[in-house]
């Protein structure tokens, strides 16, 4: 049993000495605006800007190959900080800042086709073939994919509904008297 304990142990030290030397010899240094434009973004990697992913949407708008206009969910308050970021001037006057939608089965119209399910690419829809889907709330990171795909229009795109879990503090309206 002694032999075993140090031979197991003695091969974890080999290997994690092994893997340091990986880490430190095969490092790649990263661009810090990439990182700072990423840490700005949503962080769904929903897909929307047509890149895989907001580490690579965050690479395209650094290096100038994407506008700064390119995420959909992440609204005028993105584009803003980014353009602050990078020292730009961007009009976000034809800008529509939605806010964040989910999908919604209707499920009078639902035909169970499962074509819903194979575009979902964080797997929020449920359901079998031949059987009503839904969405789990808290996995729709608001794409809009599987919308484009259902042939009998039975998804939509709605904001997501106010419950204590999804609270937020709405926006003050122009003009509203500020309180001291």
């Amino acid at each position: 049993m002694i032999a075993a304990i140090l031979s197991l142990t003695l091969l974890g030290l080999v290997l994690g000495f092994g893997l340091g030397f990986a880490a430190r010899k095969f490092h790649v240094e990263t661009d810090a605006k990439v990182a700072e434009i990423e840490a700005l973004m949503p962080g769904s990697n929903c897909g929307q800007c047509g890149f895989p992913g907001c580490a690579g949407a965050a690479a395209a708008i650094a290096d100038g190959s994407a506008p700064p206009t390119i995420c959909p969910p992440g609204g005028k308050a993105l584009v803003e900080a980014i353009a602050k970021l990078l020292g730009l001037s961007v009009d976000t006057s034809a800008l529509a800042d939605e806010g964040p939608k989910i999908a919604v089965v209707q499920e009078e119209i639902c035909i169970g086709c499962c074509r819903c399910l194979k575009e979902c690419p964080t797997d929020a829809i449920i359901g079998a073939a031949k059987q009503i889907h839904s969405v789990l709330r808290e996995a729709c990171t608001g794409c809009a994919k599987c919308v484009a795909r259902c042939p009998t229009e039975a998804l939509r795109m709605e904001p997501v509904p106010v419950t204590l879990q999804h609270w937020v503090w709405p926006k003050p309206e122009r003009g509203a008297p500020a309180w001291a």
